[in-house]
């Protein structure tokens, strides 16, 4: 079993307990759950650098990257920095996240939030409407076809966004339809954790203009994005770049300020 097999055998166990401690009527009737949402698709079309920056204390890679800020305080940081999204990672094992922090991150700025888990179910989805999410990932890599229409036409149906997260070619052939908002090519390589953006330049022509490209993980500098600029991308997943210093807002600002400033 690689990781990923790990991390969706662990979800499949989690749901189980989950929907007996909260059903989906609770869900359902949360103070979230009609707001009107924020398209992140749309924010990225239109900015200037399409950044989206990740809120991520821990992950299976890295383990430790950054345990010591509350992410309200971050939310607000990437918000005044002129982000145009944040993903907010909500896997607890792995990766130390928790619903809390999509809800405290949403009370906290107004700006489009992702929630970023490896959604199997759409009670996922319903628990992502109700605490404060704009968007939904879906993953390439865990489900089948029929799964990724199922679960976007889904999260279309209450009013959120989608973003479909490939790996390589097949991935993304499998996974072209109409029901997604934005196409993500992930870097890095699940196999080796090697990272490259080679994938996302050689992905780039293969998906079609509709979709909003995103390029995910790896990204750590103004050239990178100034390269994947011309290869068609709109926006820019960067995970541990900023968490992985003192004051992440600071430092996505001061990278916002310097890509603004870059021939």
């Amino acid at each position: 079993m690689n990781i990923l097999d790990k991390i969706i055998a662990d979800k499949h166990k989690e749901l189980v307990l989950k929907k007996l401690v909260v059903p989906v009527s609770q869900l359902e009737q949360s103070a979230l759950f009609e707001r009107e949402t924020v398209s992140l698709a749309e924010k990225l079309k239109t900015s200037k650098t399409g950044i989206i920056a990740e809120h991520k204390r821990r992950s299976p890679s890295k383990s430790v990257i950054n345990q010591d800020l509350n992410v309200e305080d971050v939310a607000k940081g990437y918000e005044n920095a002129g982000i145009s999204g944040m993903s907010v990672l909500t896997d607890g094992k792995y990766f130390g996240g928790s619903l809390d922090d999509l809800l405290y991150s949403r009370a906290a700025v107004k700006m489009p939030l992702l929630r970023k888990e490896f959604i199997i179910d759409e009670y996922q989805l319903l628990e992502a409407r109700a605490h404060g999410a704009d968007v939904i990932l879906l993953i390439a890599a865990v489900l089948e076809r029929k799964e990724i229409k199922r679960l976007s036409e889904f999260a279309k149906s209450i009013g959120l966004e989608v973003l479909l997260e490939v790996h390589n070619e097949e991935e993304l052939q499998k996974s072209i339809m109409p029901s997604l908002d934005m196409l993500g090519v992930n870097n890095r390589n699940l196999k080796t954790f090697e990272v490259s953006t080679d994938i996302s330049k050689e992905l780039s022509e293969k998906i079609p203009d509709n979709f909003v490209k995103v390029s995910e993980s790896g990204i750590s500098s103004v050239e990178a994005i100034k390269d994947l600029h011309q290869f068609g991308y709109k926006g820019f997943l960067i995970g541990e770049n900023f968490m992985k210093t003192n004051n992440p807002g600071k430092a996505a600002a001061e990278f916002v300020r310097e890509l603004s400033t870059s021939p």
